[in-house]
């Protein structure tokens, strides 16, 4: 199941560069969970520097759309960086990771917060107010430590550093990843 993923996933980017369609119907019938809910991340790397990567927190349509959808707007949406050009298709490695649905995670402080986050395993969702970010688990390979994992999360949902002390909404959530 998982190496048709990362099939799905760079036959959509293929397909995006030549105007054509990915046909799934054989896809649907062999790998029937595909056709059911899912959240996922698709991730871009050329020579493990990022390229492009977008998401869906939560599953709001089956993970086979999800991959499809997901690889074009990591590919060529990403406001990061310029849309991906068919040269470099052969240089992307791609990643999928399916999202479990997130958590709230209940805590006190950051004192409090640090003792129950699993590092290296969940992946975090931060909101404040209107501000919003989410790091997938692989981020802790990047940001070690709990302090700096937050004060970047803190940062890209549009807040200060130490906005832990502010008391954030705090969700957790697991992936399953594949990659090549």
């Amino acid at each position: 199941m998982k190496e048709i993923l990362l099939s799905l996933a760079r036959a959509s980017i293929k397909s995006s560069l030549m105007n054509a369609s990915v046909d799934t119907s054989d896809i649907e019938k062999e790998y029937p969970v595909l056709i059911e809910q899912g959240a996922c991340f698709v991730t871009l790397t050329i020579d493990g520097e990022l390229r492009g990567c977008i998401g869906s927190i939560l599953a709001r349509r089956t993970l086979l759309e999800d991959v499809l959808s997901n690889a074009r707007a990591a590919a060529f949406n990403d406001p990061r960086f310029p849309p991906l050009r068919e040269e470099e298709l052969s240089q992307v490695k791609i990643e999928v990771s399916v999202l479990t649905h997130p958590e709230v995670l209940e805590y006190t402080d950051p004192d409090d917060l640090k003792s129950k986050i699993r590092r290296g395993i969940d992946g975090v969702i931060l909101k404040s107010g209107f501000n919003q970010a989410t790091f997938l688990p692989q981020v802790w390979d990047e940001l070690h430590s709990f302090e700096l994992f937050f004060t970047h999360l803190c940062q890209k949902a549009g807040l200060s550093p130490s906005c832990l002390h502010r008391h954030p909404e705090i969700r957790v959530y697991q992936v399953d990843k594949v990659s090549e």
